[in-house]
């Protein structure tokens, strides 16, 4: 099982320290179920998707494949991962319970200040749950992982009012106001 901590630097190519030129665009594109194309094509290695995934980072709006000698742009019409497996651990030093999420490239990454959970409220009244991977990317949690993931939720007093969220690694993540009159100041809000 490997952790995001290999991917992110420690152990993974050091893209923070890369500066090539960019070369454009290239014909790859991640669908929004974590679904890999070249030229139309799926790309049907997991290991060279691996591969892609591990040099990937987001410039901006714009999602870029990076080496020590160029730097191409793909196209990623959700978020380049998807969270497909949710556990709850119990953290030794505290025993607050800590929520750690697989991607779709069997990445662990636990739920926590520096890895954060993200409620995207859409215009139909859903919610898109998303959880930060690494250098600008998200993971989108599937609707069986949101499904379990509002299981271990519960409600709070924060920012003056009451919301529905979840606890991980000691910090509230909040899903939605308990009051749905005052769904709309949280949007704003974002």
């Amino acid at each position: 099982m490997r952790s995001v901590a290999s991917a992110k630097g420690e152990g993974g190519p050091p893209l923070e320290r890369w500066n090539p030129p960019d070369c454009g665009d290239i014909d790859i594109r991640i669908d929004r179920e974590g679904g890999w194309h070249h030229e139309g094509r799926p790309i049907a290695r997991p290991a060279l998707v691996r591969l892609f995934a591990s040099v990937m980072r987001r410039e901006g709006e714009r999602h870029v494949l990076v080496t020590p000698v160029e730097k191409l742009g793909i196209m990623v019409e959700d978020a380049p991962f998807l969270a497909v497996e949710m556990r709850v651990e119990a953290a030794p030093e505290d025993a607050q319970a800590r929520l750690a999420f697989r991607t779709n490239l069997d990445d662990w990454v636990t739920c926590d200040a520096a890895h954060p959970l993200r409620f995207d409220h859409q215009a139909d009244g859903s919610v898109r749950p998303y959880i930060y991977v690494r250098r600008g990317l998200w993971a989108r949690l599937t609707r069986a992982v949101f499904l379990e993931l509002v299981e271990q939720g519960g409600e709070r007093e924060a920012e003056g009012r009451r919301l529905f969220g979840v606890v991980s690694s000691g910090v509230f993540f909040p899903i939605a106001p308990v009051d749905p009159n005052t769904a709309d100041e949280m949007d704003e809000s974002r």
